[in-house]
This record gives C-alpha cells, structure tokens and sequence, in this order.
C-alpha cells in the first residue's frame, strides 16, 4: 500500500480532542465491587470462579477483567476460550469494554483469527477497539493487514488517538513504508501532536528503521516532554544507522539533563562501544550502571562482556562470565559468538584456533547445563567448525540442528552448506543446499562460491542458471564466484560474457574482486601480458591481492622481469604480511639482485614482522592435533617420524623428488636453504594416517601457506594411500584427490 485512501488524503480524519494525552488501550472501568473470588490459584479457581455463575445471571463487567488478565500473562489460549464461553452463557459479550479486552487476549496468545472474530462480532467500536486489533496484527508479524484495519477505521469515522498513529508508524516500519509512513508524519504535524512524546518516539523509531537518520534526529529534537524512551531510541537509532560517535554524544547530553537511566539505555550505549571498539568508555559506563543499581542486570552484564571480546580481553569476558548469578540463553550466545568473532580478529591462525577451541568448549558447557540452543547458537558455532575445518563437531551440530527442529531455518541452513564446503566435504554441502525449503540470494551464492572453490566449475555455471530462472537476483558476490569458477576452468570467453552481464543486465559495478578472478583466470593460461594489459584498465588501482596474483604467476612462469615489476608494487603497498616478503626475498636471492635483497631486509626489520611460525593442526574425532617442526612434543613423536621417513622412501621411488627452498627466519631475517621434511603439514599427515583407518579423510589446517614441495608430497599421499587430505592454509582450500589438488597447482605455494 503506498498511499492513505481519499477520506484520509482529503484531510477528513477525526482526532480524538484530548489527543495529547496518552490514551491507553483499555480505559479504566468504572468502579465496582468484585465477587469475593480468591484467584491466586489460576487455573484451579478460574474454574471455580466461573462457576459461581449460573447461565442468565447478569454480571458486572469488572468480574472478568481480573480473568482475563490472568490469561494473558501465561498466554493460556485454553483459559481465555473457557472466559469467553462464559461471557456468551451469561450475556455479557453485549459489553463493548469486556469483549475489546478479549481481543487483546487473543492477540496476546497470538490467535488472531480468534480475536478478529470477536471484533468483528462487537456490538459497539471505538478507538480501543480498533487499535487493539491493529496492534495485535502488528504484533502478529501481519502490518499489512493492520495498515488495512486502520484505512477501514479512518472510513468509519472513528477517532485515532496517539497509540493508533504509534501502532500505524509500527507497521510502516516493518514493511519499510516510507513514503505511507511521511504521510501519517503530515497528519500527525497538521493537528499539532509531533511534540507529544509516545508519537514522537514512535516517529523516531519509524524513521531509524527506515534508514532516515536525519529524520530521526530532527523528530527527536521536536519532542517537548523527552523521556528515557526518547533519549534511548535516538541512541540506538544512531547505532543502527552508522553514527556511533553521534550515539555517544546524545548520550553525554542526556547525562547532562539528568534522565534516569534504564537497562536499555545501558544496552545501548555499550553497543555502540564496541562498534566503536571504545573499550575504556565502556568501562565507565559499565561502572555507571554498578554505581546507578543495575548491577547484576543481566542484560548490561551480556553487553560489557560482548565489549570485552570484542576488544580482545577474552580472559576478563571469562570472569565477568564465571562471576554472573544467572546465565541466559543471550549470554551463552554472546560468550559463542565473541569467540567466533575473535577468530576472524586474530593476528595469526594460532590465536585464531585458540579462540575456536574455547567457543566450542563453551558450547559443550552449556549443552551440559541444560540450556537449549537457538539458531543463533547453532550459526555461530557451525561458523566456528568452519574455521576450525572441524567437520565431527560440525556433524554433530548437524544433528543437534535437526533434533532442535531449527533445519530448516534458512540461516542455519547456509551455515550448514558453509561449514560442509569449508571442511573440504561438498557432496554434503549440496546435499544441505538441496534440503533447504527455502533459499535466498545468500544461498545460491554460497553454493556456487563452494563449487568454484572445489575446482567444480560447470557444477557452478549450472546452478548459476538455475538461480537465475528461479528468479533470484544475483549481486556483486555471487558474480565473483561465477567469475573464479571460470577462472578455475580457463574459460575466457564464458568469464567475458558474464562479467558484461553483471555491468549492462544488473548494473554492478566491478569491484576488486572481480578483476581478480579475471586476472587470476589468466595467469593460469599463462596470458601473463592479457593479465597486466588488465590492470590498466580497471576503475582503481590494483591492491595487495592482483599484485600477488601477477606476482605468483610470473615466479611460476620463470619471467622474472615482470616478476621483480609485481614484486616492486607489492612492495609499494607495504603488506602486513611476512609471507610476501619472503617470497619477494627469495626470488631477489635466486636472480642475485642483492641491492634489492638488502632493501627489502632493510623494510622487514622497519616493519617489526615477527618470525614465521609454521604450525598445523588435525582433527580426529572430538579432539584436535597440533604439530610444528620446533615442537618436539608432538604425540608419538618417534612413530610419526619413522612412518614420515619410510612414506618418503617409497615416494621417491615413484618419482617425487624432494625440494628445498630459501626461507627467511629469525631476527636477522637471513636467508637460508631449509628442509622441508618435517613441515608442520607433513607431521600432521603422518600421524593421521596412523591414527585412522584407510579411506577416512584427514582435515588440516595451516596457518601460513603450504611450500610447493609439501603440496607436491601431499599429492602422492593422496593417490598412493587413497585418501582425499584436505588442507585449509592461510590462502586458500585445497583438497587433495587421487594426486590432484582443487586448486589446480596454481595456489599461493611458498
């Protein structure tokens, strides 16, 4: 609905006279004396209640409203049916008050075919009545329906009051009805009521959701009488939108005129805090809520604690945690969810896995405690198993998400085909993606990205068809699968024609990403000339990504004149990460440009990059490996060396031929031959073969890139043992089967 009928547009809308005050949506009755009931035994004496009635007898409306409102409060459907039948035997459904009372009681047991009926059976209605109703559909997740009831009442002549217009601006917001929801505003201005409060608030909160921030502000500043409400709502419309700082300032101002505080206004501010990662702001106001009495609140302990991991103090998050009388559902969450939050925040991948193994213990403890998860629990803790390569735990979520009843939620469902695709397992992945009952745009995509991943690229296109005849709309990140899935294949042509589809049809414009898949698609072709001719022609200049793409490719390549060009713009952008460094490093060493080799020595030690640990780790059932060349307290460090050394004989009689490359460690990062024979990732291969029966897969993850001789050596494993190995390092996935590798032999290999 996009506009107000002719009766509201010609500007013929009754307003209640007293419309400035809040009117409530059940007036008081009139006053009257109750029958002595004792109704401190709900269920058992509203039986008894009921029955000291006989049919005819005329009662007093007031007898029920204590009834009544025991149903609503344990939303018990049975109980108000069982009132209600005794308002029909005793004939006092003719009394508009009790009967506008029972619509909210079935609204509030979320029944409202019950309460329409009733409605529409009244023998008088009024402003509450109509509300009540619009209200309940609100409520109810049914706003369109409620925009109609209030067109229906505007039509009758019936006057809206200020809970009407905060109810209407309630259902403009969930269908985001903007240009309705500016006319309700002209209406509520033309009779002078924008400063009430509720309506005020209520045009504050319409226009956040709205994503008017300006609009918000503006209302909230036309408000005379501002409450905690007011002050709250424009915090946390300013949080919403993307203006912390402007959130933070209002709150300062609402301190300086004095206004009581609340736990939402607390939850609020401390959202913005970590937003903004403003630890010690949060700290402050944590220690104005102790100081204000809310300490204790659950709620503002769940909000400091998000802070906590959010700012990286795991430890102090852990203590707020142990210290908490009670724990919710919210806080197990918040403790998951921070953990897997920490995980995308972790400097290195050692960090990374540290936080994911206390996420999951986390998750254990609180299955334990008897709480039962939601599908938020189970999104982030199957986030967590994604990163972890963790697929036992992940099954077993799996399994919890079906006995919980949460499959087919659509988000639990795209966690699930993550995860599976993550773990290296993309048959089960689409068999997730095929069970969905309901798919998004987040799903088709996260499909076709897990196709392309795994080297399945006419898989891919094909569901890429199929999205489109099913008539979802793709975007920017759905076209940089499709686009790395011709990448994988090589298919110039195809990847052209799609990416002049995602410009002309859906008007997208390229972003890095793309252009990184086309690129990327050229290297592997060995067009290195078409791959930099490209460059020139994106809409920005190439970032790390392009650069050690073309970097890559010409150090596989042998050309070392437009490698040393890729390695000079890699080093302009002055990366983060010591990897690249290394690799431009040793390719200065093998070509003897030893100016070079001392500059880039020189810009390492200026950029305080720390030594390049090498560690991996294996997942064998509940429990996770780690092993690195420098910890010689691996399990069973003998067995797992002597089994590496006969795997190594037999593959060099098949032909594998074991290199050694120049790595740069330690604090004067000089240059040296190494060995890679006892690479972290080998370790781990090793004592998973020992440790599982043939034909189960190993899952690894790596925390910095593979070498090529490991990637070689794991190719042999896979085709000599029969094992698919799958190995998660800190570029990319890659799954080994039957000697080849998903990535084609074309990864970021040290």
């Amino acid at each position: 609905m996009a506009s107000l009928p002719s009766v509201a547009v010609n500007g013929n809308l009754k307003l209640d006279p007293d419309l400035r005050k809040s009117t409530s949506i059940y007036e008081k009755s009139p006053s009257v004396s109750y029958p002595n009931v004792n109704l401190e035994k709900s269920f058992i004496t509203l039986k008894e209640a009921l029955s000291t009635f006989n049919e005819g007898t005329q009662v007093e409306s007031s007898f029920y409203v204590p009834l009544l409102q025991e149903c609503v409060a344990k939303r018990s459907l049975s109980n108000a049916r069982m009132v209600h039948a005794h308002i029909v035997k005793t004939g006092t459904h003719e009394d508009t008050f009790v009967m506008t009372f029972l619509i909210n009681v079935y609204a509030k047991c979320g029944r409202m075919e019950y309460a329409q009926k009733v409605f529409d059976r009244l023998p008088g209605r009024n402003v509450v009545s109509w509300t009540g109703l619009m209200t309940g559909y609100v409520h109810d997740s049914q706003p369109e329906v409620a925009i109609r009831i209030f067109v229906d009442m505007l039509e009758v002549g019936a006057y809206p009051t200020s809970h009407t217009f905060g109810t209407l601006l309630s259902a403009c917001s969930s269908m985001l009805l903007v240009k309705l929801g500016k006319q309700i505003h002209a209406y509520i201005v033309k009779y002078g009521i924008e400063s009430d409060t509720s309506v005020g608030n209520a045009l504050c909160s319409f226009y956040s959701k709205c994503r008017r921030l300006s609009s918000a502000v503006d209302t909230f500043r036309r408000i005379e009488d501002k409450n905690v409400v007011s002050w709250t709502t424009v915090i946390s419309a300013c949080g919403d939108n993307g203006d912390p700082m402007m959130g933070v300032r209002y709150f300062m101002m609402m301190l300086s005129e004095d206004i009581e505080l609340n736990e939402f206004t607390f939850t609020s501010i401390l959202s913005l805090c970590c937003v903004m990662h403003a630890l010690e702001v949060g700290r402050q106001i944590h220690s104005l809520s102790v100081k204000q009495g809310f300490q204790g609140n659950l709620l503002i302990d769940n909000s400091i604690m998000y802070l906590y991991l959010k700012c990286g103090l795991i430890d102090e998050a852990k203590r707020l945690f142990d210290e908490m009388d009670s724990v919710s559902l919210v806080t197990w969450n918040a403790m998951i969810a921070g953990h897997a939050q920490m995980m995308d925040l972790a400097e290195n991948r050692i960090s990374a896995h540290q936080s994911g193994n206390q996420g999951l213990n986390i998750f254990l403890k609180m299955n334990r405690s008897g709480i039962k998860p939601d599908l938020f629990t189970l999104s982030s803790v199957l986030s967590i198993c994604s990163s972890l390569v963790a697929l036992d735990q992940g099954e077993q979520v799996h399994a919890q998400t079906i006995k919980s009843g949460y499959l087919t939620d659509v988000i639990v469902g795209t966690s699930l085909l993550n995860m599976y695709n993550k773990c290296g397992n993309i048959g089960y992945a689409a068999k997730a993606f095929g069970e969905m009952h309901t798919r998004t745009m987040i799903s088709w995509t996260s499909m076709i990205s897990a196709f392309a991943q795994h080297g399945r690229s006419q898989e891919a296109l094909q569901l890429f068809k199929e999205m489109l005849v099913a008539g979802v709309k793709p975007n920017k990140i759905t076209f940089v699968g499709v686009l790395a899935a011709c990448s994988q294949a090589g298919l110039v042509n195809e990847a052209l024609e799609y990416f002049e589809m995602m410009k002309k049809s859906y008007k997208i414009k390229p972003i890095m990403e793309h252009y990184a898949c086309l690129i990327d698609m050229y290297v592997r072709l060995g067009q290195l000339e078409e791959a930099f001719a490209l460059t020139k022609k994106m809409n920005s200049e190439p970032n790390e990504v392009i650069w050690s793409i073309l970097f890559g490719g010409c150090r596989n390549q042998g050309n070392m004149e437009l490698g040393c060009y890729a390695a000079e713009q890699l080093l302009k952008l002055k990366p983060k990460d010591k990897e690249t460094y290394i690799l431009v490093l040793n390719m200065y060493i093998a070509a003897e440009r030893w100016q070079d080799v001392s500059r880039v020595r020189k810009l390492m030690k200026n950029e305080k990059l720390g030594k390049l640990q090498d560690w991996s780790w294996l997942s064998i059932k509940d429990k996770v490996y780690s092993f690195s060349p420098k910890n010689w307290s691996y399990p069973h460090k003998t067995e797992v060396e002597q089994y590496l050394s006969v795997l190594l004989d037999e593959f060099k009689s098949k032909g594998y031929q074991s290199q050694s490359t120049l790595v740069v460690d330690g604090e004067d990062n000089e240059a040296e031959p190494a060995s890679s024979v006892h690479h972290s990732e080998k370790l781990a291969i090793a004592f998973g073969l020992l440790q599982t029966s043939k034909g189960n897969p190993l899952r690894i993850v790596k925390n910095i890139s593979m070498c090529r001789d490991c990637h070689t050596f794991i190719k042999f494993v896979s085709e000599i043992t029969d094992r698919e190995i799958i190995v998660r390092d800190s570029k990319r996935l890659h799954r080994f089967v039957d000697g080849h590798c998903s990535c084609g032999d074309f990864g970021n290999l040290l």
